[in-house]
């Protein structure tokens, strides 16, 4: 499976940006699909999960301002971003891995390549 992200860049404070991630193969309901991201000189970090029965979830920062959805047929993962802060400013990652969702970035079988989101205060 390959995940490639796309739809960073770089917006004001309260701005918005839809991040994209598209698999090369039916995910469906049978894989955990996540987003990650990695700020400068900080750890990677959880952001959000779409689990195999459709359930989400997310870190308490983003929590009602950004929205985890996926669109089986397209095969593709999407991350709508609201209400920007400077601090949301990282790497974001899409990851895909068989089955309920139960494991962090390192354990994620299918990793996309990073799409960079910049916001400036």
């Amino acid at each position: 499976v390959q995940l490639v992200g796309s739809g960073g860049g770089s917006v004001q404070a309260g701005g918005s940006l839809g991040l994209t991630c598209a698999a090369s193969v039916y995910t469906g309901s049978r894989y955990c699909m996540c987003w990650f991201r990695q700020a400068p000189v900080k750890a990677r970090e959880f952001v959000s999960a779409i689990d195999t029965d459709g359930s989400t979830s997310y870190t308490d920062s983003v929590k009602g301002r950004f929205t985890i959805s996926k669109d089986n047929a397209k095969n593709t993962l999407y991350l709508q971003m609201n209400s920007l802060k400077p601090e949301d400013t990282a790497l974001y990652y899409c990851a895909a891995d068989p089955g309920r969702c139960s494991t962090g970035y390192v354990g994620m079988r299918y990793r996309g390549k990073g799409t960079l989101v910049t916001i400036s205060s």
